[in-house]
């Protein structure tokens, strides 16, 4: 099974209900989860399936996209180059993570040719290191590369034109399991939130794996992060910095949410840290006990 969960531009459900339907007409895939954020104006889809089944429901659900979302009218908290976003292929169960890079590859060629919607390749489906990370791609959002992509090699697409339709770009790619994790603050400034991105954001010199921003969503300052490894940087460690960063200006975190699904070990090592359980086995945990030995 490969595991898809790709971002769009939009926050209406009308749009979201229509993308979903996409999805499901396609023989073999399961859609998982929908979530949708207002002020991100930004939706998210995770779906599974097999290599076959996953990447022609892909395919359909960007065309979908491109007929629903105007990148010309679009504004929003979350970076973004296109109504597609970004679109991840992950490996699950026995998948590898060479089976996602050619899938990224093929879907994203069949995007830029048969859509006309500039391609850019990212991850470990990256054709060259520069855009290995998603932020660099994204670099200077939709608005930014419209005004670049034609006459700057660097911005030039791996797939598709070097112009931007009503559908903008689409960052293709494939990469590990991450963590979409948003913490809000109990303030409104949103220089602290920003001022807390900076300090756990790997690429500043913070937590390794840990893509950060600070914005204001709701009138409320949010920490907004990606963690891109967990196992080397685990979800109790970027929680922990958060707060004490938090403290030198005086706030505190006033609750947390999940975009999209969470890998259930995370979960298990923030539990056993926080509880101390330094030396408990998963098959303590009830459901895994009776997952492998039945009832």
């Amino acid at each position: 099974m490969i595991e898809c969960i790709p971002n769009f531009s939009t926050s209406d459900p009308a749009i979201l209900t229509a993308l979903v339907r996409v999805i499901d007409q396609v023989a073999g895939v399961q859609v998982l989860d929908t979530h949708v954020d207002s002020d991100h104006n930004r939706s998210v889809i995770t779906f599974v399936g097999d290599t076959t089944s996953i990447g022609e429901a892909a395919f359909c659900v960007v065309a979908e996209a491109a007929k629903q979302i105007d990148m010309q009218a679009h504004c929003g908290q979350h970076p973004r180059i296109g109504a597609t976003d970004v679109l991840p292929f992950v490996p699950f169960g026995a998948a590898t993570m060479e089976q996602c890079v050619t899938l990224a590859r093929a879907v994203g060629q069949r995007i830029g040719e048969e859509l006309a919607i500039p391609v850019f390749l990212y991850g470990a489906a990256a054709t060259t290191p520069e855009r290995y990370e998603l932020p660099n791609v994204r670099q200077g959002e939709y608005e930014g590369l419209r005004d670049t992509i034609a006459h700057d090699p660097a911005r030039s697409p791996d797939y598709g034109p070097a112009q931007l339709g009503s559908a903008g770009a689409t960052a293709v790619g494939a990469r590990m399991p991450l963590i979409a994790y948003n913490i809000y603050l109990t303030t409104s400034d949103v220089r602290i939130a920003r001022r807390i991105a900076k300090a756990v954001r790997g690429s500043s010199g913070g937590l390794r794996g840990v893509r950060a921003l600070g914005l204001l969503v709701d009138g409320r300052a949010q920490v907004s992060m990606n963690l891109t490894d967990y196992k080397t940087t685990p979800l109790h460690r970027v929680v922990d910095m958060v707060v004490r960063e938090a403290a030198a200006y005086g706030v505190m975190i006033s609750e947390s949410e999940l975009v999209g699904l969470i890998p259930e070990d995370a979960l298990i090592d923030a539990a056993c840290f926080y509880l101390h359980l330094h030396t408990m086995d998963t098959q303590q945990i009830l459901e895994r006990r009776i997952s492998t030995q039945g009832p």
